[in-house]
C-alpha cells in the first residue's frame, strides 16, 4: 500500500514538473506585461503591440494593439498584398499594338523598367528592335505627381521620387565625380539641366534640384572624389520620353489616344524579385508604381486611389479596424493601422504565398538582408526574425514574422509613434524584446 501511495506521488510530481516547464516556456499575458512594464523606453512613447500564434491561431498579447498607429513604411505590407492578388508572376511592362509601320504603346506604371537595381530589359528590347516608329500614347496616369500627405521639401532627397505611367531607370538621377574630376549626371541625357550657380553656398558640396523644374545646381566649389548624391528628377512627359529615345536611340513620338481593345501585353520583371527590391530596401518607388501597374491590369487606368479602395473592399474587408490606407509607400502621414489589423494581414499574406521561405527570402531578415540586417544577430548563423521596418520623423515600427527556438511561428506588429529620443534606441528596444521572446519560447 505503502509503495502504491509512493508511486502515485511520484508520477503526481513528474507530471507537476513537466506542467511547470511547459508554463515556463509558454507566452503569458503577466510575463509579457511584466516585459513592456520593465522597459524604460516602450513607456515614454506612444507604443503598440500584438503578437499572434500562426500555428494555433491564437492572439498571444496584445497592448494598444486596437489603437491607430502612423505605419510609415509598414504600409508596403498592405501594396505587398493587393498586388499578390491582383498580379500575376511577371509585371506587364506596357500594352501595345502594332499598325503596319507605327507601334503605339500605354504605359502601365512598370517600375521595373531599367531599373538601377532590377534591370529588366524585356520592354527596353522589345521596343528597341520592333522596326517600327514608336508612339507612346500619354493619359492613362490620373493622380499627381506625389502621393496624397508627401512632405513636399523632401522633394531633393532619393526616397522621394514623382509618380508617374512611364517610369524609367527609377525616376532619380545619379551626380556623381568623374575621373577628370568635373561633376557627371546619369541619365547622360539629364547633363543639359546641369548648372554651376557662385551664389549657392552650401556648406558642403551639394546639388540641388528646383522645385517646379529639372534645374540641378551646383556651388563653385571643387567635386569632391568620392562625391555621389541622387536626386529625383521631375518626371514630365517630355524629360522621361526624351531620356526613353536617348537609351533607345530611336525617336519616341507622343500621341494621345484612348487605350485600344486589341492590345497585347510585354512583360518585364519576374514579380517576386520586383517585390524583394520594394520590403528589402524599402524602395518607396516601386511601392508607388506598383499600384499603378495594379490599377492597369484591373481597370486599364493607372489610379492608386482607384486600387486602394478595392482592395479594401474586397480584400481587406475582414481587418479587425478598417484601415485608413493614403498611399503605396508610407511616405504619407494620412496612413493609420492598428497593429493587430497589420498581424492579421501578414497572415493573410502568409495564406496567400503558402511557402513560408519564399515569403522570407522577400522580407527583410535580422542579422542577414534588408533593414533589419545590421538590426539583429542571428541565431548560429540563420535568422529567425522577417520584418518591415517602417521609419519617419518620431515614428518607428516593426511588423512580420518570428520563429521561436521551439519552432512557434509568430506574426507581430510592433508600432512606436511620438517619441523624441533618437530612433536607434526605439530599434534597439524593439530588437531586445523581440530576441528575448524568440530565445525564451
Amino acid at each position: 500500500m505503502i509503495r502504491v501511495k509512493a508511486g502515485a506521488f511520484m508520477l503526481l510530481a513528474i507530471v507537476i514538473l513537466l506542467n511547470l516547464s511547459a508554463c515556463s516556456h509558454r507566452i503569458t499575458q503577466h510575463k509579457m506585461k511584466s516585459l513592456f512594464r520593465h522597459s524604460a523606453i516602450a513607456n515614454d512613447h506612444f507604443t503598440g503591440f500584438a503578437l499572434y500564434d500562426m500555428d494555433s491561431s491564437k492572439m498571444l498579447y496584445e497592448l494598444n494593439s486596437n489603437k491607430y498607429f502612423t505605419p510609415a513604411s509598414n504600409t508596403k505590407l498592405f501594396t505587398f498584398y493587393t498586388c499578390l492578388k491582383m498580379l500575376g508572376d511577371s509585371i506587364p511592362a506596357f500594352r501595345y499594338v502594332i499598325h503596319q509601320d507605327s507601334l503605339i504603346f500605354w504605359g502601365t506604371g512598370d517600375p521595373s523598367f531599367l531599373h538601377t537595381g532590377i534591370k529588366a530589359t524585356n520592354g527596353y528590347n522589345f521596343l528597341r528592335h520592333s522596326g517600327k516608329k514608336l508612339f507612346f500614347s500619354t493619359g492613362l496616369y490620373q493622380n499627381d505627381f506625389y502621393g496624397s500627405g508627401w512632405a513636399w521639401d523632401d522633394y531633393n532627397d532619393y526616397y522621394q521620387a514623382e509618380i508617374n505611367e512611364l517610369p524609367i531607370e527609377d525616376n532619380v538621377a545619379i551626380l556623381y565625380a568623374g575621373k577628370d574630376g568635373q561633376l557627371q549626371i546619369s541619365p547622360a541625357y539629364l547633363s543639359m539641366y546641369l548648372k554651376c550657380d557662385s551664389n549657392y553656398k552650401p556648406t558642403k558640396f551639394r546639388v540641388q534640384r528646383n522645385f517646379l523644374s529639372n534645374l540641378f545646381i551646383y556651388p563653385a566649389m571643387p567635386v569632391p572624389a568620392d562625391f555621389y548624391q541622387e536626386i529625383p528628377w521631375k518626371a514630365t512627359t517630355e524629360v522621361n520620353i526624351g531620356i526613353l529615345q536617348d537609351t533607345l536611340k530611336e525617336p519616341v513620338t507622343e500621341v494621345r489616344l484612348p487605350l485600344s481593345k486589341d492590345t497585347k501585353t510585354i512583360y518585364d520583371a519576374n514579380a517576386d524579385t520586383v517585390y524583394r527590391h520594394m520590403l528589402q530596401p524599402s524602395d518607396n518607388f516601386i511601392a508607388e508604381q506598383l499600384l499603378l501597374v495594379c490599377s492597369s491590369v484591373k481597370f486599364g487606368i493607372l489610379n492608386a486611389d482607384s486600387v486602394r479602395q478595392y482592395s479594401k473592399e474586397h480584400f481587406l474587408n475582414d481587418l479587425p479596424d478598417a484601415p485608413q490606407w493614403a498611399d503605396g509607400s508610407g511616405l504619407s502621414r494620412f496612413n493609420l493601422f492598428t497593429p493587430r489589423s497589420i498581424v492579421k494581414l501578414l497572415c493573410k499574406i502568409s495564406d496567400a504565398m503558402q511557402n513560408d521561405s519564399l515569403l522570407h527570402s522577400l522580407m527583410p531578415a535580422g542579422g542577414v538582408a534588408g533593414t533589419i540586417r545590421h538590426a539583429y544577430k542571428t541565431d548560429n548563423g540563420k535568422p529567425f526574425v522577417w520584418a518591415k521596418t517602417g521609419s519617419l520623423m518620431n515614428v518607428h515600427n516593426e511588423s512580420g514574422y518570428l520563429v521561436t527556438r521551439k519552432g512557434r511561428r509568430l506574426a507581430f506588429s510592433f508600432m512606436n509613434n511620438n517619441f523624441t529620443r533618437p530612433s536607434a534606441e526605439i530599434r534597439d528596444e524593439m530588437v531586445r524584446i523581440m530576441t528575448y521572446i524568440h530565445d525564451n519560447y
